[in-house]
């Protein structure tokens, strides 16, 4: 009788790839953004990079640019693409706004209000609540795919908020320095149902704009205060 106790499920959450976004809004929840033709390259990029993986289950977050980005991965396996609400952006109220490296928005009085609180955080979804429904999706990701692999498309801050509470490191951090580029992998390993270790990887390093690449100096203009 085979001890489920001590199977082995690799759990791969993606950060999406680039998304179409002339006006250089914060996109947030809102539909109607989708990928770019260079973020069609990536997640075709990071299909052929887990095209030989024993994925069994690929599963996104609702929002358009996650489920285009799961679409080649889980047609790579034969698989039907799950959806999973819980995977969702983190909630913003700057969600449709410019909120980038020098657009002046932080001298904005609006604004303030929004910005007391930065270890909750006072501007969006709090911290403990995206771990909450992070570690949830991850957990039934790995129960659908027990004993192989799982592929969850996400967002940015989502994957760093849950990266660093199981890495046991604060949920508050500085914005420029989440290592969660544009089409990359964070793959949490579970012995049974305990996370025993946590990998990271950028199948589609070479395609993503430098000032992007996690660790980037932000660029006046091109930055965003809060990922996506």
């Amino acid at each position: 009788m085979r001890d489920e106790t001590r199977d082995i499920t690799v759990v791969h959450v993606m950060r999406h790839g680039e998304v179409a976004n002339p006006d250089g809004v914060l996109y947030g929840r809102l539909p109607g953004y989708h990928l770019s033709e260079l973020g069609r390259r990536m997640a075709d990029r990071v299909a052929e990079h887990l095209a030989h993986r024993d994925v069994t289950y690929v599963v996104a977050s609702p929002l358009e640019r996650a489920q285009e980005t799961a679409t080649p991965i889980a047609k790579a396996h034969g698989l039907d693409l799950a959806t999973d609400a819980r995977l969702i952006e983190a909630e913003n109220v700057f969600q449709g706004k410019t909120f980038g490296v020098g657009d002046g928005a932080l001298r904005r009085p609006e604004n303030w209000k929004h910005l007391v609180n930065p270890f909750k955080p006072s501007w969006g979804e709090p911290y403990v609540d995206q771990v909450v429904r992070m570690m949830g999706a991850l957990d039934a990701a790995r129960d659908q795919a027990r004993g192989h692999e799982a592929v969850l498309v996400s967002h940015q801050l989502p994957i760093w908020i849950v990266r660093s509470y199981v890495e046991k490191r604060r949920l508050w951090h500085d914005p420029r320095k989440r290592q969660c580029t544009l089409a990359s992998l964070t793959s949490f390993t579970y012995e049974g149902d305990r996370i025993v270790s946590v990998g990271y990887t950028e199948p589609a390093r070479d395609l993503v704009p430098a000032h992007l690449l996690a660790g980037a100096k932000p660029v006046k203009g091109k930055g965003k205060a809060f990922g996506a």
